[in-house]
């Protein structure tokens, strides 16, 4: 009996044994290759890092000092849209979670630290682009107004320009012009591009806001170095740094096509901080730090005016050092947090639908069948 349940539970059950056979062989072989790029790195370790010592890219944390620890927070959000027969139902969320405090510190926090967006649309293949959008414009606003001394937002610094951009080129190619989750993007439009501005400046010098990707294909020293390409700069850097070294802050890696970001309107206003955003965006600053041993490296991207002053960098690399004490948990505390809370919506979105099915049911005089054909879901497409 308990060998039958055990095979009920393997993410094979389901497959013709052939199938899994051919699976597992070319998994082999995959792991064979891989093993051999990983061999390169570990074979070459030395070289790399007397690479960084040569001209001087890599540091010491003792370098910029000790000072005390700050507070922090992490932001994460989710969205996903469940496909029914009559409707897409589209929600989002964004959630901001505190890091572990120091003793003596105590911040007025304005409450809710979340944002919460649930509609349903229209059929059309863009709802997913649209209620992303909407979902990056309330992480920026929950980032720009928590009073934490530093701030870590998931992802690249970059994203929410590429999100919106898409969501708003795809907003004047819609049909159906009423769409409340378009709507709901060009409402908060003009607040996001203020917060995303403050958050790309950090010219506050009590405030650190940085973003903490966790997958990237970017590779800045690997072009500056000529590094093998199979393996980008986080992998790479893993491998190379010791615990307590870090990088130098270096430019981002420029796009193959300038950045751009679309406007929902003609507005003089929206346009002048949208140039002011795309300035911002082309100074970002990118480096790397390896806090503990049983952390993977961390990559950091960053305003230029975090990355050209050393107290400033030596605040955030105390905060992430205190919020990654924990073996097990391999990223800051809180963007742990956050990221576990925002995953459970796209399983939620089913019970969201199945609660607004009931309410249809009470206010239905005729025939249920027909509120269940129309609720009934086929797929929910997600994020997180």
């Amino acid at each position: 009996m308990y060998k039958a349940e055990r095979m009920d539970q393997s993410p094979f059950a389901e497959l013709p044994a052939a199938l899994v056979e051919e699976m597992l062989s070319k998994s082999e072989t995959i792991g064979d290759r891989l093993y051999d790029s990983f061999k390169e790195i570990r074979n070459r370790k030395l070289d790399y890092r007397q690479q960084l010592q040569n001209r001087n890219f890599l540091k010491l944390e003792t370098e910029v000092g000790y000072p005390g620890i700050p507070t922090t927070c992490g932001i994460d959000g989710s969205y996903g849209v469940e496909k029914l027969l009559a409707a897409d139902f589209a929600a989002c969320a964004a959630v901001a979670v505190e890091g572990l405090i120091p003793p003596s510190e105590k911040k007025y926090w304005e409450k809710p630290h979340h944002r919460v967006f649930i509609h349903p649309e229209k059929h059309d293949p863009d709802t997913g682009v649209m209620i992303r959008s909407v979902m990056m414009e309330m992480e920026v606003e929950l980032a720009a107004k928590a009073p934490h001394d530093v701030v870590f937002l998931d992802g690249s610094l970059t994203t929410p320009l590429i999100y919106l951009n898409q969501a708003v080129n795809r907003l004047f190619e819609l049909e159906d012009k009423e769409s409340e989750t378009g709507a709901k993007l060009i409402e908060k439009f003009e607040g996001f591009l203020k917060d995303y501005k403050t958050i790309l400046e950090s010219s506050r010098t009590d405030k650190l806001w940085v973003s903490l990707p966790k997958y990237t294909s970017r590779r800045e020293l690997g072009k500056i170095f000529n590094w093998p390409s199979h393996y980008d700069d986080r992998a790479m850097l893993t491998h190379v740094l010791s615990p307590g070294e870090f990088t130098v802050p270096v430019q981002l890696e420029k796009p193959k096509q300038p950045w751009h970001l679309k406007t929902p309107n003609n507005d003089g206003k929206l346009e002048k901080l949208k140039d002011e955003v795309i300035s911002a965006v082309q100074r970002i600053h990118v480096m790397y730090y390896k806090p503990h041993p049983w952390t993977p490296v961390f990559r950091i991207e960053m305003s230029s005016s975090i990355a050209t002053n050393s107290s400033r960098i030596a605040v955030l690399l105390q905060a992430i050092k205190f919020q990654s004490g924990t073996p097990g948990i391999i990223e800051p505390y809180p963007i742990y947090i956050a990221d576990r809370i925002v995953k459970h919506l796209g399983k939620a979105i089913p019970a969201f639908r199945q609660i607004a099915s009931r309410r249809m049911v009470e206010l239905h005089d005729g025939d249920i069948g027909d509120i269940v054909f129309t609720m009934h879901g086929y797929r929910t497409e997600s994020e997180k």
